[in-house]
């Protein structure tokens, strides 16, 4: 496998945005009844997150195709970084790939002290990616008894996130 965590290009963006929606959706479904959900990530909030101060994407590339990718906060003064998303292609899941981005990131970003990141409770396959292959632990869990207070009230199925850290220093 011939793999490159490589910046994502503007002229990669519409099939990035199309994988990563995918691959959200298909997780959703696998794992909640089908009237719980509609679209689960708007493109605003990936626009959002690319929009971001210190926003960096990147696209994950085997053997010539793009299989995923990531966007990642930096906070070069904090060195207290964000995680906002990363996918894998629908299908292709289970190979090692999230893996690799993920150990090519933290190579990008040795100065990082902190890694944080968030997942929807439903998500199992997330929560264990991240406590059992990468290391990071579970700190909060957000509910409608203790909401996150970077969520809007009325953004639907805000209220059940598990936060994550990872701490490197």
């Amino acid at each position: 496998m011939d793999f490159k965590l490589l910046p994502l290009d503007e002229s990669d963006l519409t099939q990035f945005k199309s994988d990563m929606k995918e691959a959200f959706q298909m997780g959703a479904e696998q794992n909640l009844p089908q009237e719980e959900f509609e679209e689960v990530l708007p493109d605003k909030d990936i626009e959002d997150s690319l929009s971001k101060d210190g926003a960096v994407s990147y696209k994950a590339v085997v053997d010539g195709k793009m299989v995923g990718g990531a966007i990642v906060i930096i906070n070069s003064k904090t060195h207290h970084n964000h995680l906002d998303f990363l996918y894998v292609k629908h299908g292709i899941q289970s190979n090692g790939i999230g893996r690799k981005m993920w150990k090519a990131i933290e190579q990008l970003y040795p100065d990082t002290e902190i890694w944080e990141t968030c997942t929807p409770y439903f998500e199992k396959r997330n929560i264990h990616f991240y406590i059992n292959r990468l290391g990071f632990s579970a700190v909060e869990f957000f509910n409608p008894h203790h909401k996150d207070p970077h969520i809007p009230d009325d953004v639907a199925g805000g209220d059940y996130f598990f936060r994550f850290e990872k701490k490197n220093k």
